[in-house]
């Protein structure tokens, strides 16, 4: 779930890039080794004890492991410097990330579906479960949960927008979690369909996260502009600046997790070049500092004192007589 948190603090100012990559890179490694242990877990419990449900939350904890993979993958190029093919660097590559995860979870989520309607088709085919199956569930619930609530503190702390998708993708995992041993409670309670039925849930669950991920990072890729309330911190923080008289045109786009600005800052008319130059990167300067801001182009423009144009409008004085 993409988010913004925008501050006119300097203490607020964004983590340097090499902090974020390693906050990135511990988190989905403790990822990694949960997902490892509960994929191997849930896939050969769930064979053995006959319940399609807990197998489907195995693959779902499966297209995770792999998720953790494409984080580390971007994270390791996110944080190259810029070159001359990428002026702005590589941020992106975290946006190509959280795509890459959408696309993934839309496949398994769709793959689940599918599974889970064959079994439906046919309920006769669907055996009772075995207990142990239940216990597997909960305890998977118990682990996603709070790698869930790990992750998302790390984001959040870090402001990564892909690390908060893989953080809401453990969170989804533990929402199947608990869809599934309810469903294995069901199957033992004497209705097998419920474990099917429980495989469906998952499966439309992980699609319609799998959607939101990739829809959000597809728009964000075409140059997506941030929410108002962050494009006005950013103006605040234009107009307090010495010197500025007035800021408009403040355009953005997202550039992974920073942003790129354009703005037009107003300075006095009778300053010199040289003075709106020094006055322009004063500006840059104070919102790099507060913002997460790659990179901010300033146009100066003039601005004219309100007493002075009354003069103008009022033409030159009368000649004396």
């Amino acid at each position: 779930m993409p988010f913004n948190d925008p501050t006119d603090d300097p203490e607020d100012a964004e983590h340097p890039p090499e902090e974020r990559a390693a906050a990135a890179a511990r988190s989905t490694w403790v990822s990694v080794g949960v997902n490892l242990l509960l994929t191997l877990t849930q896939i050969v419990v769930g064979l053995l004890s006959r319940s399609q449900g807990l197998v489907a939350d195995g693959i779902h904890t499966l297209s995770d492991l792999v998720a953790d993979f494409v984080v580390l993958f971007a994270g390791h190029h996110a944080k190259k410097e810029a070159d001359a093919d990428h002026p702005y660097g590589h941020q992106r590559f975290e946006t190509a990330a959280s795509l890459a995860l959408g696309a993934l979870l839309l496949a398994v989520g769709l793959g689940m579906l599918w599974s889970a309607v064959r079994k439906l088709e046919a309920p006769e085919t669907v055996q009772p479960v075995h207990v142990v199956a239940l216990y597997v569930a909960a305890a998977a619930l118990v682990a996603k949960e709070s790698l869930f609530r790990y992750m998302l503190a790390v984001a959040k702390r870090v402001k990564s927008s892909m690390l908060v998708a893989n953080a809401w993708h453990a969170r989804s995992d533990a929402a199947s979690s608990l869809v599934v041993g309810v469903g294995i409670a069901g199957n033992l309670a004497g209705y097998p369909i419920l474990d099917p039925i429980a495989a469906l849930i998952v499966g439309f669950m992980v699609a319609k996260m799998g959607w939101s991920f990739g829809w959000d990072a597809l728009h964000d890729l075409m140059d997506r502009g941030i929410d108002e309330a962050e494009v006005e911190a950013i103006r605040r923080t234009l107009v307090e600046t010495p010197g500025v008289q007035c800021v408009h045109d403040i355009r953005t786009r997202k550039m992974g997790d920073m942003i790129v600005v354009d703005a037009h800052i107003e300075v006095d008319a009778a300053l010199t070049v040289e003075a709106g130059h020094d006055i322009a990167v004063a500006a840059r300067q104070r919102v790099l500092q507060r913002h997460r801001v790659l990179n901010l182009m300033t146009h100066v423009d003039p601005w004219q004192r309100p007493d002075l144009d009354h003069a103008a409008a009022a033409g030159p004085p009368a000649s004396a007589a």
